[in-house]
């Protein structure tokens, strides 16, 4: 019965505890050409508006958005799965980094054809969003990171993960670990779901997959710090009180209880964040 439970969770994506995280029935997917490979993405079109792009963190795919992009009706909305993950399952590029992932998304805005939209991502998401707009800043009407990592991957985090990485043949344990840096003590104890949804999106990732991805997104990424500093697209943050990511000095960060998965932590929380996004000039 425990896992029928933990597959449906990952069906419908978990947002919240809910009924109303239910996928949008009027998203539509289409696969993308891109630098790194074919990429799924998914549009809920309002003809006439400019659209807001959702991007997700390691191990996660766009399910992580289903809560926000059904209640978001007066806009298109856009949701990707991020290389290796959800069903952007064929990468060509072997060795790709995170600049593949910004031209990545530039890539899909070309080919959607959107001059301009506003970005919401995740971690790794906001990674990508904010190394995109430092690229090609008229893509971008303004940007909300949840969770942003700025630190430059370093060798002892290299050798972190070639450690943690070890752990892998023992899925379950290795998920529960990680589920120690993605939620708080409290949302854990309050929210068992949170750990489980995380252990069944992990089960859909290789172990190759997951070293890759480690290896480009967190112990050998560039320091973003350098495009903080560049950025001119107006933008917000947002972070848990108990994240690992530091407070950005340049961007006005909104401080909400939990740890680094704040979309999946707090909903409520990160839907306003997203609605002060939308309000920026």
């Amino acid at each position: 019965m425990k896992a029928i439970v933990i597959i449906a969770l990952l069906h419908i994506g978990l947002a919240s505890v809910n009924a109303q995280n239910t996928k949008d029935k009027e998203m539509t997917i289409s696969y993308i050409k891109t630098n790194v490979g074919e990429i799924a993405v998914y549009q809920k079109i309002v003809k006439g508006t400019t659209p807001v792009i959702f991007l997700h963190g390691v191990y996660y795919d766009s399910n992580l958005w289903n809560y926000y992009t059904s209640r978001i009706t007066d806009r298109t909305v856009i949701t990707v799965d991020m290389p290796h993950h959800g069903k952007s399952k064929s990468i060509e590029k072997k060795k790709w980094i995170m600049d593949d992932c910004a031209s990545m998304l530039l890539e899909i805005l070309d080919t959607l054809n959107y001059d301009k939209v506003y970005g919401i991502g995740h971690s790794w998401g906001s990674m990508t969003l904010l190394r995109a707009a430092v690229k090609s800043p008229e893509k971008f009407k303004s940007l909300g990171f949840c969770n942003m990592p700025v630190s430059k991957g370093k060798f002892g985090k290299k050798m972190q993960f070639g450690f943690v990485h070890t752990l892998l043949p023992f899925r379950s344990y290795y998920a529960k670990q990680v589920s120690k840096s993605m939620f708080s003590k409290e949302s854990r104890k309050e929210k068992p779901e949170l750990a489980e949804y995380l252990e069944l999106s992990l089960a859909r990732l290789s172990k190759k997959e997951i070293r890759r991805t480690d290896k480009a997104v967190i112990s050998k990424v560039d320091d973003g710090n350098q495009y903080v500093s560049k950025l001119k697209t107006p933008a917000l943050a947002l972070k848990g009180d108990k994240d690992y990511v530091k407070t950005l000095k340049k961007i006005e960060t909104t401080i909400v209880s939990g740890k680094h998965t704040s979309p999946l932590e707090q909903p409520e929380e990160v839907m306003k964040f997203i609605e002060q996004v939308f309000q920026l000039q």
